[in-house]
């Protein structure tokens, strides 16, 4: 029988291999015999400083008959594979076009190539391989290139990230968008860890490995290829016109998948002049704050020596301003750095990137403020594009190119860095970093350094779609971050299977 235990304590000191035992002595059956484990859960109990410890779940098999739960299931099938492929009462006449390669694009793609459809695949900026280069040349020495950079490429801005794994939704998707991580390369400590993350190294392995599977299951892939126009007749897509370097292909197709990320403002201009339904939305605004990592190990766990057994210290906080503004950390990057992750021509954005060891001397987060519709002081969709640009152009400004204005906390007021921010957000900042030192000793610390600015934590614009997850123009599926309807590299991977299924539930006649 296989069975499921929680609640398995180990001290920092002791190894995994000790867990067989653990399970034993709480069930008081030291005699039994355990032929094997698998470790489900693994999360850190650093309540009480004096007694930190590590807390597994995991499922185990042995002879006995034990009072215990067996695992649940967590098999996700297909809404249709290509086995059944033949069953379906219509068969498209093109193949379906996904524009953008980030965690979205991909796994549509890629569960629609699995599916028999043969999907067409583009991506404005480069192969993962060539886009290192063009980061690393930025860089070192300012040469843009605004199709290949942090944000645009093969993966996606998360590539170029911590590459957390984290996500609030509930579903039976996301255990197996970690299973095709972990299978391309992410590492099988993602499939148990209870903040899983991979690393910017890590992570390009992984995306040439998804790659690779989304060829050799019959997709094609296009770089340098970006989505100029969308050809609607009738209310429903009927082609789309890309541009590859200096030529125009009209590709036909009635389903197309948007999953552009949410640095593709030219793009989403486009699709409002093409009359797809979008909206405002709430995003943020903000800095990043940068900390010795022992100093926040020391912080959490008293001891930092613990953080080489328990991993870097993390953090997650978040402060209701007196203007009514909400303040939280975002995207906490253990042993990282801050990067320029600019898209656009004389613009500086600031983000976070991590390795997979997270073995950096630095600790850095977002300290982001919350930005409403009715602060655009327009109806217009696209105005939160607008505005942001504003402040990442006035950082670029100061700092006299893609350089990133950078400050102690100290001497943050009438600063350079709170010049790049709107007032609401500079004050709302300033009141909440000495509520997180209260929360997280250390927090506050006069040598902190705060670097500007921060917009792209989320799209200022939702892509209206209804619940077959098709916009009002019939085969036309927002879907992802860029779209808002994500929040990270698993969600955003999660919506790009359920338009998948979509797409295949429609040729299949179902609801």
């Amino acid at each position: 029988m296989i069975y499921r235990i929680s609640q398995i304590k180990l001290k920092p000191e002791e190894g995994t291999e000790r867990i067989p035992e653990k399970i034993k002595g709480r069930l008081g059956r030291k005699d039994m015999v355990i032929k094997d484990h698998t470790i489900v859960k693994e999360s850190v109990d650093a309540r009480n400083k004096e007694n930190i410890r590590l807390v597994y779940t995991v499922d185990f098999s042995c002879d006995d008959e034990l009072d215990l739960p067996v695992p649940p299931d967590t098999t996700y099938e297909y809404a249709v594979t290509k086995e059944n492929f033949h069953l379906m009462e219509k068969i498209p006449v093109h193949r379906p076009v996904i524009v953008g390669m980030g965690p979205c694009g991909m796994f549509a793609a890629l569960y629609l190539a699995r599916m028999g459809f043969s999907p067409l695949l583009i991506e404005r900026g480069k192969p993962v391989e060539d886009r290192v280069r063009d980061v690393k040349e930025f860089w070192e020495t300012g040469n843009l290139d605004e199709e290949s950079n942090v944000r645009f490429g093969e993966g996606g801005a998360g590539t170029f990230s911590d590459g957390k794994l984290t996500t609030g939704i509930k579903d039976k998707r996301v255990r197996q968008v970690l299973e095709e991580l972990a299978q391309a390369g992410g590492g099988r400590e993602i499939l148990y860890k209870q903040k899983p993350h991979i690393g910017t190294d890590r992570l390009c392995i992984v995306v040439k490995a998804l790659r690779e599977e989304i060829i050799r299951e019959g997709g094609e892939i296009w770089f340098s290829a970006r989505l100029e126009k969308l050809n609607i007749l009738q209310g429903a897509v009927r082609s789309v016109e890309i541009r590859k370097g200096h030529d125009m292909e009209v590709v036909e197709t009635d389903d197309v998948v948007v999953a552009i990320g949410h640095g593709a403002a030219d793009t989403v201009k486009m699709l409002k002049e093409s009359d797809v339904p979008m909206e405002r939305k709430p995003f943020s605004i903000g800095v990043r704050i940068e900390h010795l990592q022992e100093a926040i190990d020391k912080a959490q766990y008293g001891d930092p020596k613990l953080a080489k057994r328990l991993g870097p210290a993390e953090y997650k906080l978040s402060y209701k301003a007196k203007n009514g503004r909400g303040v939280y950390t975002f995207c906490m990057c253990p042993g990282g750095e801050v990067i320029c992750s600019s898209c656009e021509k004389e613009t500086v954005v600031t983000n976070g990137m991590s390795y997979h060891s997270r073995g950096g001397k630095y600790a850095n987060s977002g300290v982001l403020v919350d930005v409403r519709p009715e602060d655009m002081g327009t109806d217009d969709p696209i105005s939160g594009f607008l505005f942001r640009e504003r402040f990442e152009k006035a950082a670029y400004d100061i700092s006299g190119g893609y350089e990133i204005p950078q400050v102690l906390w100290k001497d943050f007021r009438g600063s350079d860095v709170e010049r790049c921010l709107p007032d609401f957000a500079a004050r709302a900042i300033e009141e909440a970093i000495p509520y997180f030192g209260k929360k997280l000793k250390g927090f506050d610390d006069p040598r902190a350094v705060l670097k500007a600015v921060e917009t792209g934590s989320s799209s200022p614009v939702r892509i209206l779609r209804g619940e077959n997850r098709q916009s009002k123009i019939k085969g036309l599926y927002p879907g992802g971050e860029g779209a808002g309807y994500a929040g990270g590299i698993a969600s955003a991977a999660v919506d790009g299977i359920r338009i998948a299924e979509a797409i295949a539930v429609k040729y299949r006649g179902r609801k």
